[in-house]
């Protein structure tokens, strides 16, 4: 690819890759580049910009930005090729009953507002636990719900999440609070059946689950916030990226 071209791809890109947060690296990284490729600002058949580029853009490693490019590849978007003109090149959009199915399952709803939803509700129960303290019976309902996610097989793992949230919600001493969080999280479930569980973004959770429960046990409402909100934000931009 001539130095002119690969200029022009770098200008089609402009509005969409930007440096990453460094608590979400690995997700917003995931969530811009599908944009790319689901804006077809990188037209099938052609080539995404080589990795140093795309690194440096994002702000991240080479190291990252091959796990992200995995991810691409192991859901058919993407392929990478090798030789004097290989390098990691868009696939034809999938049309398939499945992308169907998963139009379908969407279509009414409105991603951007259940999101919102979700952090507030959340943010603000992981600052309400932290604010006012656990029990000694609290906090090990707390710890033995963090267990349950780290020591979750991979097909088990999202409903043991859901658990973990749901009993942080619990905890914030607010019935209206968990009822609520339990029919956004209904609707974040549905959200996350359509996308595929990676293996990265779990073992990042886990990172973030355990710093959000020492926050909590702490009493650091600041801290318990911002893993929190830091938390809403990796998903939110995993379910952007593969559903918006």
């Amino acid at each position: 690819m001539t130095g002119e071209v690969a200029e022009g791809i770098g200008d089609r890109l402009a509005p969409v890759l930007r440096p990453v947060r460094a608590g979400s690296g690995f997700e917003e990284a995931l969530e811009q580049i599908l944009q790319v490729v689901r804006l077809g600002l990188v037209p099938a058949g052609e080539r995404l910009p080589a990795e140093r580029e795309l690194a440096d853009r994002l702000g991240i490693s080479r190291v990252t930005l091959r796990e992200v490019l995995k991810v691409l590849q192991d859901q058919g978007l993407v392929e990478s090729r090798r030789g004097r003109y290989g390098g990691t090149f868009v696939l034809p959009r999938p049309t398939e009953t499945g992308g169907d199915e998963l139009r379908r399952r969407i279509a009414e709803v409105d991603i951007e507002d259940v999101l919102r939803f979700r952090e507030v509700l959340e943010v603000g129960a992981a600052e309400l636990c932290a604010a006012h303290g656990l029990t000694d019976e609290q906090a090990d309902r707390l710890r033995e719900a963090l267990a349950g996610t780290r020591d979750a097989p991979l097909a088990e793992y999202r409903r043991q999440d859901t658990l973990f949230h749901l009993t942080l919600a619990e905890l914030s001493g607010s019935p209206t609070l968990t009822a609520q969080y339990a029919a956004v999280r209904a609707g974040v479930n549905d959200l996350l059946d359509c996308i595929p569980l990676l293996v990265r973004n779990l073992e990042h959770s886990q990172q973030q689950h355990t710093a959000l429960v020492e926050a909590v046990l702490e009493g650091d409402t600041d801290g318990a916030r911002e893993v929190m909100r830091e938390h809403c934000a990796g998903t939110a931009a995993l379910l952007r990226g593969f559903l918006t």
